[in-house]
């Protein structure tokens, strides 16, 4: 089963996300099938803290793919403003 999840990426104490599209069965950094977006929490105020691509999370939602409960908080959030 395919979902959307984050990958960690950045250094220590320093953390920066891709919203990836991947097989369930891989581990939180490991291969992925294709790199929808990225979060960074740690974005200053001039900086872009999230992008995504809306076209290629709506092909993979509709082909089957789930969300996970953070990518799905996030994207609400981002919606929101």
């Amino acid at each position: 089963m395919v979902v959307i999840r984050l990958a960690r990426g950045g250094s220590k104490k320093r953390p920066f996300y891709s919203i990836v599209a991947t097989d369930k069965r891989n581990r939180r950094d490991s291969n992925f099938i294709e790199r929808l977006g990225y979060y960074n929490p740690r974005a200053v105020s001039n900086e872009q803290a999230m992008r995504i691509a809306q076209d290629r999370l709506t092909y993979w939602s509709g082909v089957g793919a789930e969300l996970s409960p953070t990518v799905k908080r996030l994207i609400k959030a981002h919606a929101a403003k």
